[in-house]
């Protein structure tokens, strides 16, 4: 007999949001931010002597190479600790305090991305039949900034319990430490539990290895080079997804069957 499905966790950017109309690099994305951030610590700290030029500069190559060292070895990069090391290697005083600097930093929803259409009414359909739901990102931003792009595109309510970021758990998907944080935010064992994501390595491979069913969300354009696990299922949009439970989860009946 088949667990019962009690949870779906989501990947997070290209499954829940669409990027597709950003058309800016994440670098330019920053600059705004960590321009006020730059004003801030020049005007507060004596010994912070650096141009925006040197601050943006350092920490681009700083975030870089932990991503590049990261998607080898899984270990997360941490946003914020990039960001607070760099200033303090600037001159930054030690004792500026950090939770005003992250407030001046100020990070939200960026220009050009939104939620799927099909995304709200299908956490909706599975809050009605009682399947808890929780996000799993790797972004280098700890969930508490990240919080702030689930309040403006209104799907904070749907995630209560469980939202991790690779910062959050200090690994990237694929590795199983990530998705066993989630599992254990929501109290449910990998085969009471469905993932759905867009990377075929990182959110499909990795679900699997722990035992969890996977669904790939396919999105227009999307491709993949090399080696990928396949996914149980696809989908191209979440109104197929009751209909793919049904048939792991047979007394879930979510598409009313």
């Amino acid at each position: 007999m088949p667990r019962q499905l009690k949870a779906i966790l989501f990947d997070f950017d290209d499954t829940l949001i669409d990027w597709g109309a950003v058309n800016v690099s994440w670098r330019d994305i920053e600059a705004a931010q960590l321009e006020r951030v730059h004003g801030y610590v020049a005007d507060k700290s004596k010994g912070y002597r650096a141009s925006f030029e040197e601050l943006i500069d350092i920490y681009w190559e700083r975030t870089r190479r932990a991503w590049s060292e990261g998607r080898v070895n899984l270990r997360a990069p941490n946003m914020p600790q990039i960001l607070l090391n760099t200033l303090r290697d600037l001159g930054a005083d030690a004792e500026l305090d950090a939770r005003i600097i992250f407030e001046i930093y100020d990070w939200n929803a960026v220009p050009g991305a939104k939620v799927f259409p099909d995304v709200p009414p299908a956490l909706q359909h599975l809050r009605e039949h009682g399947i808890r739901t929780g996000i799993v990102t790797n972004a280098s931003q700890p969930m508490w900034m990240r919080d702030a792009e689930l309040i403006t595109f209104g799907l904070i309510e749907f995630f209560p319990d469980c939202r991790v970021s690779g910062a959050d758990a200090g690994y990237l998907k694929p590795h199983r430490r990530i998705f066993e944080m989630a599992l254990g935010l929501l109290g449910t064992d990998p085969e009471e539990t469905v993932f759905v994501g867009d990377n075929p390595v990182a959110d499909i491979g990795g679900a699997q290895a722990l035992g969890m069913h996977a669904v790939r969300r396919v999105n227009p354009g999307s491709s993949y080079n090399g080696r990928v696990t396949k996914p149980h299922q696809t989908l191209q949009s979440f109104a197929e997804l009751p209909g793919i439970l049904d048939g792991w989860y047979p007394e879930w009946r979510g598409s009313g069957r």
